[in-house]
């Protein structure tokens, strides 16, 4: 029986290895983590993350040819393909700060892999890392191998969170990049014959390590530059009377653009799209590609200009303070259907409200109080590290309240900032939040999901971004 192991127990190892466990029933696949909490959470009915579908298929496999353990050293010795899926944060200190990507836990999950191995192994980059990493992690395992032969593969994931377990069973392409050598194509074949249980032949394209590796960067630099288009878009559709929404459907009409990723909201937001277009700057300006890598910094630029404008905009509407004032924030997670707060844009709005000294009331379905609370107090990038390394415990904030759900979160609030496209928000009882506010009551919609019409003849003053707006609003200025 051929056994997998995958290191990290996060956002991509637990249901990448789900779904191959289900898949690949004569496969046996070991998940493991040096986290206790994280390990009892995948053995538990309360799953550590939340995703549609990662539930049923967790329960039906566990225990059959799915395990989870903190016995790292134990499955990685056993397994014949070792998946390393740890975290890479963006460097805080040191050469690189602020956006280079800190291999400290690859290259150790390397070191502990040539330690214990007692067989050949396949050793899979499932991380995000930059690229040249797989060069940097074949030469410690080459150097401490023992006689051991280990081969390194490229298998970049891309899941987008919320539709992780369809993008797994139905994927638009599964990328393996290995050496161009007997022994990489040999390994390359081992990983494809896996994926071939489920993925037709034709959607696993095998390329040389260092384009797999550059793929994901641009593959996520590409889709977060559209964000920032139809964002940059909707300022000017704001400043000239025009409707971001048309002008995103007419322009995605073009076959040549397409529809998707063209919805103007607050920014962007989750684990990979910032870190990844600052480690292609890093990679850029290493290479003497200043121009490159100042291209793709602008996409940063405008994500972060959006999530200022916005605050901006709340604070000029109701009258240029909102100091003292309730503030109901709808929505924490950086996008629908999940419970992932890393890097999302209600992090800095919020930071941004509360620096003007308001009173957050905060309702999301799926993000803990001690989560939401933890991350209002991290410094940035701290979220990428280890939970054990993290800040102990949140920092008090008593401007803010986690409320359990969207009425109690509105009751008496000055204003609604809806900054999480959650279904749920598109069919509250805004008549009966309307009653319950304070006057005049204001709706800031990042998302772009309320009925505007509905909601102004209630009597709410509404601003949706790149939307017409509001006579109130015309009279305010756009920037406080």
């Amino acid at each position: 029986m051929v056994k997998i192991c995958c290191i990290g127990a996060g956002y991509v190892g637990g249901p990448t290895m789900a779904v191959i466990a289900l898949k690949c029933p004569k496969i046996e696949v070991a998940v493991v983590d040096i986290s206790l909490p994280r390990i009892n959470a995948w053995n538990s009915d309360q799953l550590p993350i939340y995703e549609p579908g990662l539930d049923e298929i967790v329960k039906q496999c566990r225990g059959e040819n799915l395990f989870f353990s903190t016995d790292v050293e134990k499955h990685v010795s056993e397994a014949d393909i070792v998946f390393v899926s740890v975290n890479t944060p963006t460097k805080t200190q040191g050469l690189g700060a602020g956006k280079a990507a800190d291999l400290t836990y690859w290259e150790s999950a390397a070191r502990m892999i040539a330690d214990v191995s007692k067989s050949d192994k396949i050793v899979v980059e499932k991380s995000t890392v930059p690229v040249k990493t797989a060069e940097a992690i074949e030469k410690i395992l080459t150097h401490n191998r023992k006689g051991i032969n280990f081969q390194i593969l490229s298998n970049p994931e891309f899941l987008a969170e919320g539709t992780a377990i369809s993008d797994l069973f139905n994927p638009d392409r599964v990328l393996i990049g290995g050496r161009e050598t007997p022994g990489g194509e040999k390994a390359i074949k081992a990983l494809k014959d896996v994926y071939a249980h489920w993925v037709p032949e034709d959607r696993i394209i095998c390329t040389n390590l260092w384009s797999a590796e550059l793929s994901k960067l641009a593959a996520n630099a590409f889709l977060a530059q559209r964000i920032s288009s139809v964002n940059a878009m909707s300022a000017l559709c704001e400043a000239t009377g025009a409707d971001v929404s048309q002008v995103s459907h007419a322009v995605g009409k073009d076959t040549r653009i397409g529809p998707k990723f063209l919805n103007a909201s607050v920014g962007f937001g989750g684990s990979c799209f910032q870190k990844d277009i600052l480690n292609l700057v890093y990679i850029c300006e290493c290479n003497g590609l200043s121009e490159v890598a100042n291209y793709w910094k602008q996409v940063i630029k405008i994500n972060d200009y959006q999530k200022n404008r916005f605050v901006n905009r709340i604070v000029s509407s109701m009258f240029n303070t909102v100091s003292g004032k309730k503030v109901a924030v709808l929505g924490f997670a950086f996008k629908k259907d999940t419970g992932d707060t890393r890097e999302t844009p209600a992090i800095d709005v919020c930071k941004g409200l509360l620096g003007d000294r308001a009173q957050l009331s905060i309702y999301d379905p799926q993000v803990t109080e001690e989560q939401i609370k933890r991350d209002l107090s991290m410094k940035k990038f701290d979220w990428d590290h280890p939970t054990h390394l993290q800040p102990a415990s949140p920092t008090a904030i008593k401007s803010i309240n986690v409320a359990w759900d969207a009425y109690a979160a509105a009751k008496d609030a000055h204003a609604i900032c809806i900054l999480t496209e959650w279904e749920e928000f598109k069919s509250l009882d805004y008549q009966k939040i309307f009653d319950e506010m304070q006057k005049p009551a204001f709706i800031f919609d990042g998302r772009n999901i309320v009925d505007l019409e509905k909601l102004r003849k209630i009597g709410f003053i509404v601003y949706s971004i790149g939307k017409p707006l509001d006579s109130w609003l015309k009279d305010m200025p756009a920037v406080a």
